[in-house]
């Protein structure tokens, strides 16, 4: 199809739509978006509430418990079973509506072209018609057809499997039905370009575009995270101990002669008691709103998982640019190799470079982007008038240069910029005062020159030509035999809140690596401003790296921390290898070359502004670049973790000790120390003031190192302090009965009271390694224990106890439960200074 039957096709113009037309376009096709497969509805949501295995048991015990008479049993049980879904319900709905708020924080932008006018919108306002600009590191946003192209390649291995990337152009194909691999004139939906820029013309989007059409097959599971797989392990120990203590129960019991019933529904009682079943919700809760405080402090997560893995970064990998400078680099200077000014290496310096240039602003990489800015406002740009391009062999990081073939009435150039270090073993000429001569004496006044304008802190970039001889296609082999030409020097400043972000990361353990495609000299210089402390005075550089197998580059990280003259495979190896000596590995990158360095760290953080393929491979994206925003995400992402590890050890440990309590009594007991429901009571109310542990203050001691998950560490505690639980448990159970005098009943009414107001209150106890008056709580948790303490009293104490089968009890017995509940809260304050004296804190 021709350009012209394209655009009437689709009511469009080289102009591209006007605002209101795109309006209407939007209304008739919708959002360019094809429907996420995870996202969860609210019937999702609910489902899910009751896809538990114990839920299913508690079911089906209920209706055998309802057909055998024991109508309030089951009543109570089912009863319970809704409300705990209701509570869950309500939390992750919450808690998903606060996910779908933070993707509008992480959206993608496409250059369009509407009214006449370059702008940038979200990629969702998209319509057929669109006139969109691609450039290198663009993630296509919707189906389009090309309409220019200057050395135009796309990766499109997430649609066809084909990891190489693929010319593109905008001349029509010959193939009637081209396979997907075959449009060559086309780019879709969700391809990366690899290298050039472009123009094109949008023709399909949302579903309608080849990946939404085929997303089922394309959408592959996300690896798991190493909290997921942490999660994964708890629950593997938390099993085991449940089967065995269920079947326990219910063969000692049924023994006993307490009746197959009673006793299955007391041991399935004891399993779902030990179970910490709001997890799942604490964990949703304590994740999500964490994101969204972290969105406040500019850090906006892509999968909540990512919080617990940013707060264990113990090593953050970061380029130099951007990251410890403002990344305004600018062009200050253009000299010769005799350090004089001329204009004709600013001039060939402008031909070669891959800016665009659109409306009085540029967009391009940030040394092309400099260089014009430089040339808007000091250089005579109708000097390029006459020339026009004619071939291009585009930048990659491993030549670490770009060339152009520039047309003119004179005859073609060809012109090379790129670091110095690759330019100059290009060349074998060297312009002087207007002549081309042989570059071997003067070789080694170029790099000392370099080397001090390093030192002073610039960054330097070398400009060489040639004239080529005239041929269809040039390649990387035509960068030879080249007349150096001379140097750009630009300066990128140190940023501000860099010192004060550093001595942040010293006190949070997390060690700084530099990685950085530039030369050694001026990361030193830079890494020195900032006070970066460079291991052993060494700055190590790339061409090192790549005579070093991967053993040597381990012990080599171990003693180094900045890196320099970097190819995307070095940062990627350097992260490999911090990863196997055992780190948790951030990774800061914006640009297309750090997309394998970003997925492959333990946490990819890149930058709302930056390349699109960077912010897809990142976990993490800061919506403002800087290093005190990453250093306060670490912060809120152990705090989070923090809490999350507060509920386990708390729950786990009370449950246990409780559960080993209930179960050994009824070996000697004529009857079993708590009904089912009553359990199942005690369970959900005691949980209800652990939902707010998500908002919980943190000591700060929990923020100065990364904490893991450690399933050795929580059985530990599990056991000890569930020991503690069940001896002075099985202590109270004898005074209830020998002082008290207790009847089943009443032995029922104060074991319940005394087991609630135990597990609700240790909390404050156990919730920090510090003495408990010297951590304070969050309001909310001590509001929350307050209101479930006094609805526990009520319960016992007012005639609604009878629905429950409690005993009413008297001031003097309550009196008693307080005093049993301070008592045991005191022990535990003391035995855990022992605890943490000997084994540390998990």
């Amino acid at each position: 199809m021709r350009e012209e039957e394209l655009f009437s096709s689709l009511g469009s113009s080289r102009d591209g739509l006007s605002s209101r037309e795109a309006k209407e376009r939007l209304r008739k096709y919708g959002m360019n978006e094809i429907e996420p497969p995870d996202r969860r509805t609210p019937l999702r949501i609910l489902f899910s509430q009751f896809q538990n295995p114990l839920i299913y048991i508690l079911i089906i015990a209920t209706i055998i418990a309802f057909f055998l008479g024991e109508g309030q049993e089951a009543a109570i049980i089912i009863a319970i079973v809704i409300v705990n879904a209701a509570l869950g319900f309500a939390q992750e709905y919450r808690s998903e509506k606060a996910l779908e708020e933070l993707r509008k924080y992480i959206s993608m932008t496409a250059h369009v072209l509407r009214d006449g006018q370059a702008i940038e919108i979200n990629t969702k306002l998209l319509v057929p018609g669109d006139i969109i600009f691609i450039s290198t590191g663009d993630i296509i946003p919707a189906d389009a057809r090309l309409l220019e192209a200057n050395g135009l390649e796309a990766n499109e291995s997430v649609l066809t499997g084909e990891s190489n990337p693929v010319p593109k152009n905008p001349l029509p194909f010959r193939m009637a039905s081209p396979p997907v691999s075959g449009l060559s004139n086309m780019v879709l939906m969700g391809s990366t370009i690899t290298a050039g820029y472009g123009k094109a013309v949008v023709v399909s989007t949302g579903e309608s575009t080849y990946m939404g059409k085929s997303a089922g097959g394309l959408r592959a599971p996300a690896p798991q995270t190493n909290f997921e797989r942490s999660i994964r392990a708890f629950g593997d120990m938390l099993l085991k101990v449940i089967i065995a203590m269920t079947f326990f129960i219910f063969v000692i019991n049924a023994a006993l002669g307490h009746g197959l019933l009673t006793s299955f529904l007391f041991a399935l009682a004891i399993a779902v008691g030990i179970t910490p079943e709001l997890l799942p919700i604490i964990i949703t809760i304590g994740l999500s709103q964490g994101s969204m405080r972290l969105v406040q402090k500019h850090v906006a997560v892509k999968r909540l998982q990512a919080i617990e893995d940013l707060g264990n970064i113990d090593i953050l990998c970061a380029d130099k640019t951007g990251t410890l400078t403002e990344n305004e680099v600018s062009l200050v200077r253009y000299v010769d190799a005799n350090g004089k000014e001329n204009d004709e290496i600013l001039l060939y310096s402008l031909l070669c470079n891959s800016a665009v240039v659109q409306h009085g602003k540029v967009k391009g990489g940030t040394i092309d982007s400099a260089i014009w800015r430089y040339a808007m406002q000091k250089f005579q740009l109708k000097r390029l008038d006459g020339y026009s391009w004619m071939g291009l062999v585009a930048f990659d990081y491993e030549r670490k240069r770009m060339s152009v073939v520039a047309g003119h009435a004179k005859g073609r150039l060809f012109i090379t910029k790129g670091a110095f270090e690759s330019v100059l073993p290009i060349c074998t000429k060297i312009l002087i005062s207007g002549r081309e001569i042989p570059i071997r004496t003067y070789s080694e006044k170029l790099k000392k020159m370099c080397e001090g304008f390093g030192q002073e802190g610039y960054r330097v970039v070398a400009v060489a030509y040639k004239r080529p001889g005239k041929k269809e296609e040039y390649t990387p082999k035509d960068e030879e035999d080249m007349v150096f030409m001379g140097l750009l020097l630009l300066l990128d400043p140190p940023k501000k809140d860099t010192v004060p972000a550093l001595e942040h990361f010293r006190r949070l353990g997390v060690e700084i690596y530099v990685l950085t495609g530039d030369g050694p000299l001026i990361t030193a210089h830079i890494c020195r401003q900032v006070g970066v402390e460079v291991w052993e005075n060494r700055v190590v550089t790339g061409a090192e790296i790549s005579g070093m197998d991967d053993s040597s580059l381990q012990e080599h990280v171990k003693k180094y921390n900045v890196y320099a003259r970097l190819t995307p495979s070095d940062k990627l190896r350097i992260v490999r290898a911090l990863k196997t000596n055992g780190h948790v590995v951030g990774f800061i990158g914006d640009g297309v070359n750090d997309a394998p360095s970003l997925r492959a760290a333990d946490v990819g953080i890149s930058v709302k502004n930056g390349a699109d393929i960077a912010k897809d491979a990142a976990d993490v994206v800061l919506l403002r670049k800087s290093l005190n925003v990453i250093a306060n995400g670490i912060s809120e992402g152990r705090g989070t973790f923090s809490n999350i590890m507060k509920y386990i050890r708390n729950t786990i440990s009370a449950n246990f000790g409780n559960m080993w309590t209930l179960s050994l009594s009824s070996l000697f007991l004529p009857f079993i120390p708590l009904l089912p429901s009553q359990i199942l009571l005690n369970n959900f109310l005691s949980d209800i003031p652990l939902v707010s542990i998500s908002a919980d203050s943190v000591d700060k001691d929990e923020l100065k190192k990364p904490r893991k998950w450690d399933i050795k560490g929580i059985t530990r505690f599990m056991v000890f302090f569930g020991a503690i639980s069940s001896v002075f448990d099985l202590i109270t159970m004898a005074f209830i009965i020998l002082v008290l005098g207790a009847g089943e009943a009443l032995f029922h009414t104060v074991w319940f009271l005394e087991s609630i107001l135990s597990e609700i209150i240790v909390v404050f106890a156990i919730r920090t390694a510090k003495p408990f008056y010297k951590s304070m709580p969050s309001p909310i948790l001590l509001s929350l224990t307050i209101l479930i303490a006094a609805v526990s009293i009520a319960i016992v104490a007012t005639p609604i106890a009878s629905t429950f089968e409690f005993s009413p009890l008297d001031p003097f017995n309550i009196g008693v439960v307080f005093a049993i509940v301070f008592s045991y809260f005191i022990i535990v304050e003391i035995t855990k200074n022992f605890y943490y004296a000997k084994y540390g804190h998990d």
